[in-house]
């Protein structure tokens, strides 16, 4: 091979690999169609139902709640064929607890399947630990029964620790969950397929992604995907696949498609923990910054005064405040304009701020208008 359709070659390379750097940083990264939509119909449903946890060890419900809990229990012992009297309905124990028990059944779920369930206090038990879920069936919005939840309730992380004058309760002991605990009794119908044709909906609705996501679509098949909406793409199900009756394998490679979704540029501050997270689309104009921090310390130093040996008077405290004031000195500083993430963090980071300052440094820019992005509040 000639020196010079070496050089070609190599040079042609590097020519396709910029080009396909600067498709990736034009449209940023790439993620399945799964990722970000799904086929409209296929949904999970949310379903609860009430029920009764046993064999606590005295952290049940007290004697507050106890009446109705124990009615609830008087009803459970009834259908297995033991009549208790009115009386007898008010026996009193610290061991069971009225629940709550919701779970989400997913889609395609079949008679049988198992899915885990959440169960909740309803009453003022103090523990769950230890217990186990009567039988509970849980229902629809239809009221129509969809699943049977039962067995041992388990609380991760959680400890009680005491002695007779104290105790310490580690975790969250009023929720538990049950893994693999309900069984679903009746199939959900679905629909997913509406003339020859299916909706993705989008999880994130966004007019450009929509448009990415269409071309991306057409891209691999031929002219199947339009948009109806900024939520919503309809796609034609191709002739070979519905000769073939292999729709399956249709949405399986639907979904496989790469598409590069959009998004709007946002910060997302958390107040309660100083998180800031900002988005890759951040930009900011020049603007000038001056911050600095006012410290305020207080204290307190009690003196006592003590009266002479012989004389009369009594022992007083006499209060002693000390205020002392700092405040550090700001300098302002010039942030030139930014084009990107790791320019507005190296240019923020010059301030020299912690977390909480720069949330109050952006909510200062936002409304002097030079930062270019929307701000998420937590």
């Amino acid at each position: 091979m000639k020196r010079s359709t070496y050089h070609l070659i190599i040079l042609t390379i590097l020519t396709l690999s910029i080009a396909i750097c600067g498709i990736k940083a034009a449209y940023g990264v790439t993620v399945r169609v799964k990722d970000v939509a799904h086929v409209q119909g296929v949904r999970a449903n949310q379903i609860y139902g009430y029920g009764i946890v046993i064999g606590l060890s005295k952290t049940g419900d007290s004697q507050q709640v106890i009446n109705f809990t124990t009615k609830i229990m008087a009803n459970v012992f009834e259908k297995l064929g033991v009549i208790i009297s009115e009386r007898e309905q008010k026996f009193i124990s610290r061991n069971i607890a009225l629940v709550m028990v919701t779970a989400d059944i997913p889609a395609f779920a079949k008679p049988g399947s198992r899915m885990d369930v959440l169960v909740s206090t309803v009453g003022d038990a103090k523990s769950l630990k230890g217990g186990v879920l009567l039988q509970t069936p849980l229902q629809g919005a239809d009221n129509a029964v969809y699943a049977v939840a039962q067995g041992p309730v388990s609380i991760s992380g959680s400890e009680n620790l005491g002695g007779q004058a104290q105790s310490v309760v580690k975790g969250h002991t009023t929720v538990a969950t049950i893994p693999s605990g309900a069984i679903v009794e009746r199939e959900i119908p679905f629909n997913i397929f509406n003339d020859n044709y299916i909706n993705l909906v989008l999880k994130a609705p966004d007019f450009t992604t929509s448009t990415r996501l269409v071309r991306a679509i057409n891209s691999s098949f031929e002219d199947i995907a339009s948009p109806i909406s900024p939520a919503v793409v309809r796609v034609e199900l191709p002739e070979r696949f519905i000769k073939n009756e292999n729709i399956i394998e249709f949405i399986s490679e639907l979904e496989d498609i790469s598409v590069s979704p959009d998004s709007v540029a946002k910060i997302i501050i958390n107040e309660r923990t100083g998180t800031i997270v900002v988005g890759k689309d951040v930009k900011l104009s020049t603007v000038a910054v001056a911050h600095g921090n006012l410290t305020i310390t207080i204290t307190e130093s009690p003196e006592a005064s003590q009266p002479s040996p012989f004389g009369g008077g009594q022992t007083e405290v006499i209060p002693n405040t000390n205020i002392n004031i700092d405040e550090s000195r700001a300098q302002l500083k010039v942030m030139p304009e930014s084009t990107t993430v790791h320019d507005v963090a190296r240019t923020l980071n010059v301030l020299g701020v912690t977390p909480r300052d720069l949330i109050a440094i952006f909510q200062a820019m936002k409304k002097a208008g030079s930062l270019h992005a929307e701000l998420v509040l937590m």
